[in-house]
């Protein structure tokens, strides 16, 4: 059976040039696109999408409630399942316009491409993240070894992100001169710094106490003292691979050059949490727990839209719904405190001035 067709590889190239140059979608939105589309032409056997009839998407959506994760062979998940047919619904709308393409589809054709009622509920319904402490942070960063430059760097990773809450592709690209130590912040400029949205963000220092900010100041003190490091050169950089005398590779140090990506990152964070006999977290969860650390020191809603832009959030908003959920326990803690108390507002009036005051500064 063929695994492609040349027609609509050309249809898709130049769908993919819309999505770049008119919509400015990134590589990596493109390729979940792309993957998505052609796990479409697998079902119908890569037949021309100018052959397309509602019975093949009826078909897909069928076979999507039977595919598995590549990854862990485990069914699709709702959420998956989701991301996958809006993105062949947006092709299908696409595809409509296009000449060669409108007189053989309609734009109603698209809704075929949909999740029941029930189980869009299912995909949209939040998840209950696992997210650090800072007492287990603070655990982490005392437990971790810093005898050799690899093991202090890793060390400096991750106090830096939990110090900065910075994203993990801006780690990978941060260089010694975004950081001034002076005063206490993080320039990620995106001219240089992979920010998400390549935006321009300045971050202060976060006052979360504990080692972490003398654990990152030593190390840019090793690096530019010690190393010679320059203005240039990567905060936190590549391991230098080396062959040993028996001819197998090892690491050997610190290389000039910055990651070419975000994995070893993540893999730092990894193996330091299971070295340490604690649960794993990856880079990301730190800003979650940032944010909710955030939500009870603000004691004004100026101090938590400070608190959001330093995270690099534009609307405080995303910071509260989308950073700060309650944990259950902590909701079921709330909820029981919630006490009227004569001539005094309830905390849920408080909450709910709250509420109402940050919408109006981030609006």
């Amino acid at each position: 059976m063929s695994k492609h067709n040349a027609e609509n590889e050309r249809i898709k190239r130049a769908y993919f040039t819309h999505l770049k140059a008119a919509r400015g979608l990134s590589e990596a939105s493109i390729d979940s696109v792309a993957k998505a589309i052609h796990r479409f032409e697998s079902s119908t056997g890569f037949r021309s999408f100018k052959k397309f009839h509602v019975e093949q998407a009826i078909a897909f959506r069928r076979r999507l409630d039977e595919a598995v994760a590549a990854r862990t062979q485990m069914p699709l998940s709702k959420a998956t399942m989701l991301q996958t047919l809006n993105a062949i619904r947006a092709f299908i709308l696409w595809l409509a316009e296009q000449p060669g393409y409108r007189s053989r589809i309609r734009y109603s054709d698209a809704d075929y491409f949909r999740l029941s009622e029930k189980d869009m509920r299912i995909a949209k319904a939040p998840q209950q993240r696992q997210i650090p402490t800072p007492e287990q942070i603070e655990s982490l960063l005392s437990a971790m070894p810093a005898g050799t430059d690899i093991e202090q760097r890793n060390r400096a990773l991750i106090a830096f992100t939990w110090l900065t809450g910075v994203r993990d592709g801006a780690l990978a690209s941060l260089k010694v001169k975004h950081v001034n130590l002076a005063e206490a912040k993080v320039d990620q400029d995106p001219r240089e710094v992979k920010t998400k949205n390549s935006k321009a963000i300045v971050t202060t220092f976060f006052p979360i106490g504990g080692p972490a900010r003398q654990i990152v100041e030593d190390w840019i003190e090793f690096l530019v003292k010690e190393c010679l490091w320059g203005r240039d050169d990567p905060l936190f950089p590549a391991t230098l691979i080396e062959h040993s005398s028996d001819r197998q590779f090892r690491a050997s140090g610190l290389a000039r050059k910055h990651w070419s990506s975000a994995a070893p990152i993540r893999a730092i964070f990894k193996d330091a949490f299971q070295a340490a006999g604690l649960p794993v977290f990856n880079p990301h969860s730190f800003r979650h727990t940032l944010a909710i650390l955030g939500e009870s020191i603000c004691k004004t809603p100026e101090q938590f839209k400070a608190w959001s832009q330093n995270l690099g959030h534009e609307q405080v908003l995303t910071t509260f719904t989308s950073y700060g959920a309650v944990s259950a326990h902590r909701q079921a803690d709330i909820i029981k405190s919630l006490v009227n108390q004569p001539g005094k507002p309830t905390e849920l009036q408080e909450l709910a001035a709250r509420m109402a005051a940050l919408v109006r500064i981030s609006g």
